[in-house]
């Protein structure tokens, strides 16, 4: 069970795929517009459950509950060697480059 006021987030559909666009591209059309969003749950409940959440803008949603706590997972990728080469070759020619 999960209690109310905790920090989670929610999932939900905001355009099923017959609602999108007309001018969207095809690839686009194909899939429903998603929307995930974290606050604080408005009364008790359990993972997969439709709640309530409030935003710390002070916004109500509602979605189906997703995860507890949810931490940032997004990174800039894998490490890229040619970047540095790239940066180095950038720094010589304008910083100090032969002219």
């Amino acid at each position: 069970m999960v209690k109310k006021g905790s920090w989670v987030q929610i999932h939900l559909v905001v355009l099923k795929t017959n609602e999108r666009a007309p001018q969207v591209p095809d690839s686009t059309k194909k899939v429903p517009l998603e929307m995930w969003v974290k606050g604080f749950l408005q009364k008790d409940a359990e993972i997969g459950e439709e709640v309530t959440i409030k935003t710390v803008t002070g916004r109500l949603e509602i979605g189906k509950l997703v995860q507890v706590n949810p931490t940032f997972t997004h990174s800039f990728g894998n490490f890229v060697p040619e970047i540095i080469e790239i940066d180095q070759m950038l720094r010589n020619e304008l910083f100090g480059g032969e002219s």
